[in-house]
């Protein structure tokens, strides 16, 4: 009989136990709940944090997040309106402003994103579809130095007077978007272009367009490069040859002068005692043309032979040297 009590005691505890679990729930300062009853919203939306109630069983409390939630569109393809085709990617933040009414057209944070996908992606189309492909890049008309690296006709494309630019454009795509939202209880606070690049036919030709551009400014370079290193070898050589030049006309200078004085020495030798100044250049003579191997065939009457028949002129063994 007790294990019966006990046993109902222990079932009235956990009926107990989970009607006031169904019946209590708690609401953070993050939270805002819609109460639905058989799957119908009853009553207005509770956003105060604290305790509440409801019925047990047949209510529920649908929780939805109170804060400011992202939102990020995938790549599209988009054509401009000066007919460039492009991939652009948004990202906004967005919350939900009226939970009831969120909970009656989406259900939840699901429908929500797929419902925006299909609103801010087709405000984005549309705006960008009016505008040209610079409006979307640039952002004002400020104005920025020119590089050599630029084609004529990028750049004349890039100097393209901007009349919204990309951050009227993507305060336009909001401005759209936000008149569409409320009707789902949601609302955008910001919206921003994440990237915009050119499609991948598009992409290949103008990086064709860059290589090929590259290639020109090296090929530029090079032959700057060729004609400045000619130039300056030039220079070398004419340097070297006036160098080579000026040092040979001060070594033949300087010879010269050499020759003037042996000249002017020899002359002033020669006026002292002009037989001895004979005799010593005859016998450098001798000693530059004649030596142990050598033969001489000169006439009895040569001047050179002068010295050979002179008595004095005889060598230390006393032998003449041949004849």
């Amino acid at each position: 009989m007790s294990g019966r009590v006990l046993l109902v005691g222990g079932g009235l505890l956990v009926v107990v136990a989970l009607t006031l679990g169904s019946t209590f729930f708690t609401v953070s300062e993050t939270e805002q709940v819609v109460i639905t009853q058989f799957g119908e919203p009853i009553g207005q939306a509770i956003t105060r944090p604290g305790l509440h109630v409801k019925l047990p069983f047949a209510q529920e409390a649908n929780v939805f997040d109170k804060r400011w939630l992202e939102w990020n569109g995938n790549a599209n393809q988009l054509p401009t309106r000066d007919k460039k085709y492009i991939w652009v990617e948004t990202y906004a933040r967005w919350r939900i402003a009226d939970p009831l009414l969120f909970f009656q057209r989406l259900r939840d944070e699901r429908g929500a994103q797929s419902r925006l996908d299909d609103i801010i992606d087709g405000d984005t189309r549309n705006v960008i579809a009016n505008h040209n492909l610079i409006e979307v890049v640039r952002t004002s008309n400020r104005s920025f130095e020119r590089a050599e690296e630029v084609e004529d006709v990028m750049e004349a494309e890039a100097m393209r007077q901007v009349e919204l630019g990309r951050d009227k454009i993507t305060r336009l795509i909001l401005e759209r978007a936000s008149r569409v939202v409320p009707d789902y209880g949601i609302e955008l606070v910001d919206l921003q272009i994440q990237r915009v690049n050119y499609i991948e036919s598009v992409q290949a030709k103008v990086f064709d367009r860059m290589i090929s551009e590259r290639k020109r400014i090296a090929d530029r370079h090079r032959s700057e490069g060729q004609g400045k290193s000619a130039e300056i070898r030039g220079k070398k050589e004419r340097e070297l040859k006036v160098i080579e030049s000026e040092a040979y006309r001060k070594t033949q200078e300087i010879m010269g002068r050499g020759d003037a004085e042996a000249t002017g020495i020899y002359a002033s030798a020669y006026n002292r005692d002009r037989e001895l100044y004979r005799f010593l250049r005859t016998m450098e003579t001798y000693r530059a043309t004649i030596d142990k191997d050598s033969w001489l065939v000169l006439s009895t009457d040569a001047d050179l032979f002068r010295y050979l028949q002179s008595p004095g002129a005889a060598g230390p063994s006393g032998r003449s040297p041949k004849r």
